[in-house]
């Protein structure tokens, strides 16, 4: 099914469904039950031919094609029950009971009993920056479920009690009711359809074929047809949120997970690894990542988060609304929210340490090798920074950015305006030299970041995407005794208009065309090459990562790149979210797009067309 086929049958469902609800429901009831009709069917003439093929032999009726019955009624047999009984792991995470939390089980049973949801039957705790509800099938395709609670410890860090509890709120209320059940009763055939088109895509011969030829018909078919419905879901438990804890709590946990969210990818993890430079050993990053979330997010950050998650349109390949979509959705304005006051840690018991300390040692013990890796690269970055720190009186604008942006890697604080401005005085409008020149200067000098964002736009570089980004955080964010600048404003927002016309234009070539066409050998530094393979390290799931440039008509002279990955055991939709992650959070010269090896492109065809890899696990 071709992407075109796909969108068209996720719109007709859209539409269907704002039509008639009741009767798209039935529709996709009836879709469902087509699966297991062709499970059932497919063991019913199993069972058929071993009934007729067994007696026989045992009468000494023996053919040859008897044989070839009996084995693809063997394997119509197996392949039958594996679809039936399709096998899922547990989430990952530490099981906490009411013992432990009692006043979150207790939050939890006064959620429960509001929105009439079934039991949570397992609470585990993670460290991620996020919380979930996993409705597990029993047993596949048969039905039955168990309700799996993960709850990251990042998460209770960033929010308060209320905006916490609306988040939990919205997870249960997928739960809820009669059409709570028929949607998690989809959502589990639908896990069970993708866990089985997974395991069954290795598999080789007659029967196998067969089987991987209905799946590649009836998988995306089903997907399509279910996408309105699960995208309904998520905006009714929203405003199940919004109606137990309000829909103001609830918008702003919104917009303060996004930003916080963001913060953390960018800011926070970069920092945190940076301290391998003087520590050989591995530091847990949660006790200071508790630290650090007790603080305000800084506001020209927050404000340029905001603004970027605001103009994310809702697409087809996450069944999330986009953020304005789910706020505007509970009659809430989108808009920068008031910061949570204090956190909901209280909600684990008086032992709420004991897990910071618990997720920082089994940190420091997953991340161990990467971190000595770490170590040692930023060893090789102090003697660089130091070889250009010996010559600066001739250095060239090029290694004097170089030079600041190693001691960045070194201490993420450390002083290196005075190499940007030098680096100015030996090329007045070099790029790089202005780009990191304006996040030296103080917050109250707004006139001096919007001179050298003007000096950057008018260089006419790459650059002036972020430069008009930047000028508008800036301007949008209140310092003490300036006002407002209408005209300065309205001059930014156009040219933003006009870079992001340019941007899309770019990222169409980057990501529309032919993968392996206008592609050579990567143009990394050794020190480029060797920050990127460093946090490729730390991407436990991936086995092996292939970078290509990619050249560009629309900027000719940027460095813009292909990465493809090899992600074996995960599912697609892990690795969709894994491949967007990597690109927002790779340290490579210009944007990326990751590709992970599957259908499109194969392995073979990276294998073939993108070079040797640049990393193998």
């Amino acid at each position: 099914m071709d992407q075109a086929d796909f969108v068209h049958m996720v719109r007709m469902s859209e539409h269907a469904s704002a039509e008639n609800s009741s009767a798209y429901r039935r529709s996709v009831a009836a879709f469902a039950a087509l699966g297991y009709a062709w499970v059932l069917g497919c063991m019913a003439l199993a069972v058929g031919i071993l009934l007729w093929v067994v007696p026989q032999l045992l009468q000494g009726r023996f053919r040859f094609a008897m044989l070839w019955a009996l084995l693809g009624a063997g394997g119509l047999l197996w392949v039958s029950l594996r679809a039936l009984w399709v096998r899922f792991d547990e989430p990952q995470g530490v099981e906490i009971t009411a013992l432990d939390a009692p006043d979150l089980f207790e939050a939890l049973a006064r959620i429960r009993r509001k929105i009439k949801g079934p039991p949570i039957h397992k609470v585990t705790l993670t460290d991620e920056f996020n919380a979930s509800i996993q409705q597990l099938p029993r047993f596949g395709l048969l039905g039955g479920a168990v309700n799996h609670l993960s709850i990251g410890l990042p998460l209770l860090m960033a929010l308060d009690r209320p905006r916490f509890l609306a988040v939990l709120a919205h997870e249960y209320g997928h739960l809820r009711g009669d059409h709570g059940r028929f949607a998690a009763w989809i959502y589990r055939t639908r896990l069970s359809w993708m866990r089985l088109n997974h395991s069954l895509a290795d598999d080789e011969g007659p029967v196998a074929a067969a089987t991987q030829l209905f799946m590649r018909w009836y998988f995306p078919r089903f997907s399509a047809k279910t996408f309105a419905l699960a995208r309904q879901d998520e905006y009714e438990a929203d405003r199940i949120a919004g109606k137990l804890l309000g829909r103001d709590v609830t918008a702003a946990a919104l917009a303060e997970i996004e930003i916080r969210g963001a913060w953390l990818q960018a800011e926070f993890w970069g920092n945190h690894w940076c301290a391998a430079a003087g520590n050989p050993l591995p530091v847990g990053p949660y006790r200071s990542m508790r630290r650090a979330l007790a603080k305000a997010p800084d506001a020209a950050f927050a404000n340029d988060a905001l603004r970027q998650a605001l103009k994310r349109l809702s697409n087809l390949d996450d069944t999330h609304p986009s953020l304005r979509d789910r706020i505007e959705a509970l009659d809430a304005t989108p808009t920068l929210p008031e910061w949570s006051r204090g956190n909901a840690l209280a909600l684990l018991g008086p032992d709420a340490k004991r897990w910071v300390a618990h997720f920082d040692k089994q940190w420091c013990r997953d991340n161990a090798s990467e971190w000595k890796q770490h170590h040692a690269w930023l060893g090789r970055v102090r003697a660089r920074a130091e070889a250009l720190g010996a010559s600066t009186a001739q250095s060239s604008a090029a290694d004097l950015v170089e030079l600041a942006r190693l001691k960045r890697h070194l201490d993420p604080h450390a002083d290196v305006r005075a190499l940007y401005e030098l680096a100015l005085q030996r090329s007045p409008e070099y790029p790089a030299a202005l780009r990191g020149l304006v996040p030296c200067l103080a917050e109250e000098d707004r006139e001096g970041k919007l001179q050298l964002l003007h000096r950057l736009w008018e260089t006419g570089s790459s650059d002036r995407y972020w430069a008009a980004r930047t000028a508008l955080a800036e301007l949008e964010t209140p310092r003490l005794g300036l006002d407002h600048d209408a005209a300065a404003f309205k001059q930014w927002r156009k040219r933003l208009e006009r870079a992001q016309e340019s941007e899309e234009r770019a990222w169409e070539e980057l990501s529309g065309t032919s993968f392996f066409s206008q592609i050579v050998r990567h143009d990394l530094s050794s020190f480029e090459l060797a920050e990127l393979q460093s946090e490729l390290a730390r991407c436990a799931p991936l086995a092996r990562c292939w970078l290509v440039r990619k050249n560009l008509r629309e900027y000719p002279q940027r460095r813009a790149y292909l990465v493809f990955v090899e992600l074996p055991g995960m599912d697609d939709e892990s690795r969709y979210h894994l491949c967007r992650a990597l690109e927002r959070n790779l340290s490579l010269p210009g944007p990326a797009l990751v590709l992970w090896a599957g259908e499109s492109p194969t392995l073979q065809q990276i294998e073939r067309s993108a070079f040797e890899p640049i990393y193998s696990r």
